[in-house]
């Protein structure tokens, strides 16, 4: 079983931080939030990887969440606020330190197929390169998911 860890860089810190570390977009909100969005978004403050759903669902048992439905819902809500983001390749979800995703969007994720590792990371030269594409094909993009799988620096130097 992989373990999914996440290392960021954290706009403001300018250092590898854990999720936990860095609070700098949770403090942006669009109005207020439910107890359950509230509840998600503090599992994953307090996780130190990405959590699937039910991992979620699981961890939130206790506090009165108990349905699937109310753990995706929060995260669509989250995810729409630009503070979590969904990484697609594991099917797991992040707590999202770029304050500028909101806004900018296209996060894109360093997968590591040893480790679990997850990096984020944003460009705006390859937004700008993918919103070209789009337009020349005439293509109205409803969502953007770039993901990167590989190798991280630490698990190459190691021996398989």
């Amino acid at each position: 079983m992989l373990c999914y860890y996440i290392r960021q860089q954290c706009c403001d810190h300018g250092t590898a931080v854990g999720m936990s570390d860095c609070q700098a977009p949770v403090a942006v909100t669009r109005g207020r939030r439910g107890r359950n969005q509230q509840l998600v978004l503090e599992a994953l403050r307090q996780a130190d990887k990405p959590l699937g759903a039910y991992e979620l669902l699981r961890r939130l048992r206790g506090l009165g969440v108990y349905a699937p439905l109310q753990v995706y819902r929060a995260l669509d809500r989250l995810i729409a606020e630009g503070i979590v983001h969904k990484i697609e390749s594991v099917s797991a979800y992040a707590l999202c330190t770029h304050a500028g995703c909101a806004s900018e969007g296209h996060a894109v994720f360093a997968v590591c197929t040893r480790c679990g590792l997850a990096t984020e990371t944003h460009d705006a030269s390859l937004a700008r390169l993918l919103a070209r594409l789009a337009r020349r094909q005439r293509f109205q993009v409803q969502a953007t998911t770039v993901e990167l799988s590989g190798v991280c620096e630490a698990c190459a130097g190691t021996t398989a």
